[in-house]
Parts: C-alpha cells; sequence; structure tokens
C-alpha cells in the first residue's frame, strides 16, 4: 500500500460586478456582503495535522507526529507548509516515517478526502 495516487483539483473563481455609469465623488467605495446564507463546508477542504493525528489514534491505535504526516504529504505529490524548526546541525539525522505508519496516515488522507 506504500505508494500514493491522487487526482489533481483545480478550482475557479467566479466573479459577480455591477457596474453603472455616472460619476463618483469619491475615490473611495464602499463594498458591503454578507456570508450568513453561504455555505462554508467546502471551503475548508481537508483536515489539520491534529485532526489527522487524532483519527490515527482512534481509528489504528498508534500515535504519529506532525513529521511523518509532512513526510507522507511530501510524498503523495502535496503542499506542505515551511518547517520553522529545523536542526542547526548539519548533519541532522531526520527519523523516517514507518511503512506501518505510513499506511495509516494515507487511510487518514483518504478519510479525509486529501487523496
Amino acid at each position: 500500500m506504500g505508494k500514493c495516487v491522487h487526482q489533481k483539483v483545480t478550482t475557479h473563481v467566479e466573479t459577480v460586478v455591477l457596474l453603472s455609469k455616472g460619476e463618483i465623488d469619491s475615490k473611495k467605495v464602499r463594498v458591503e456582503f454578507s456570508l450568513e446564507d453561504v455555505d462554508m463546508s467546502g471551503f475548508q477542504k481537508g483536515a489539520t495535522y491534529e485532526q489527522i493525528k487524532a483519527y490515527v489514534l482512534e481509528k489504528h491505535g498508534l500515535k504519529v507526529s506532525s513529521l511523518y504526516i509532512s513526510q507522507v504529504k511530501r510524498k503523495c505529490g502535496l503542499e506542505i507548509g515551511q518547517n520553522y524548526n529545523l536542526s542547526k546541525k548539519e548533519d541532522a539525522k531526520v527519523p523516517q516515517c514507518p511503512l506501518e505508519k505510513e499506511e495509516v496516515i494515507i487511510d487518514a488522507l483518504k478519510h479525509f478526502q486529501i487523496i
């Protein structure tokens, strides 16, 4: 199971503009909008690292680190954030994610529809 297959998702943006003919007294224009009736569920695609850790622990009884999650995400070709906690040593040894944990992280990524 160690291989990761995913589909690239593309998005589009729709813009609605109301144009009117006339002069504006000021260079400032006030725009108001409300998200009250907008379904926001589609905006948060995926899961946080903490949600992935909790899912893996609950379903598989294993603890995984953020490092392991980012290694698997990188292996799957997914974007990951920048790590600001890098070691200052030139020859720092970074533990690699064991296959057993890689498989359960992939399961979690599929569960959260990230891959």
